[in-house]
């Protein structure tokens, strides 16, 4: 994950502070670019082990989600002209998503999720916790691949987040919302055969 001046063939994009308008001249290269107050953040594309993550926590969600709710990777979600996220995973509103065509706001989400990798501690540990809970997004859950793995749930308390409460594999994380769902975080890293 890196901060960059980005250029395309010959032509140079703007200097930072960037717009959400900027970035949808950036180039589909299989790079995430988001924003942060006006800042790029480029990350690669997602390895193996963070898309086993991914799938598995989502088909975990798919499974145990209401009707009328809906489980989603790697959408946009704009809060502001200088603040555009992708997270992992979102759960939003049936009737929200039939709306969207491009982009979410804060508050059409119900739950975002991170998948923690080493190019992304710093953001995802920090940057994205303030930035979500300033942005209104109800529940944050940042999965730690790499610490066996944990989950750890984050609540909307006014604008910042109350926690975070842990879950460890090898015990069964129970939650009411956004909706409930119950599974033991080492799930997530299970090769499936």
């Amino acid at each position: 994950m890196a901060t960059i001046e980005p250029t395309v063939g010959r032509a140079a994009f703007p200097r930072a502070p960037y717009t959400v308008d900027d970035l949808l001249k950036f180039p589909d290269d299989g790079n995430r670019y988001e924003l942060f107050n006006g800042s790029l953040v480029v990350s690669p594309a997602p390895t193996p082990r963070h898309q086993r993550v991914i799938s598995r926590l989502l088909y975990i969600l798919m499974s145990a989600a209401p009707p009328g709710v809906e489980c989603l990777t790697t959408v946009n979600v704009r809060w502001s002209n200088e603040n555009f996220y992708i997270p992992d995973i979102v759960v939003v509103p049936e009737q929200v998503s039939e709306a969207v065509d491009l982009m979410y706001t804060p508050s059409d989400l119900l739950l975002a999720v991170e998948v923690v990798s080493p190019s992304s501690k710093v953001f995802d540990r920090a940057t994205k916790v303030a930035a979500y809970a300033e942005a209104g997004i109800p529940l944050y859950w940042r999965v730690e691949p790499m610490e066996g793995p944990r989950i750890y749930v984050y609540e909307l308390d006014g604008r910042s987040y109350a926690g975070p409460i842990v879950y460890k594999d090898r015990t069964t994380v129970t939650l009411s919302s956004p909706f409930p769902v119950s599974f033991d975080p080492a799930e997530l890293m299970r090769l499936q055969g």
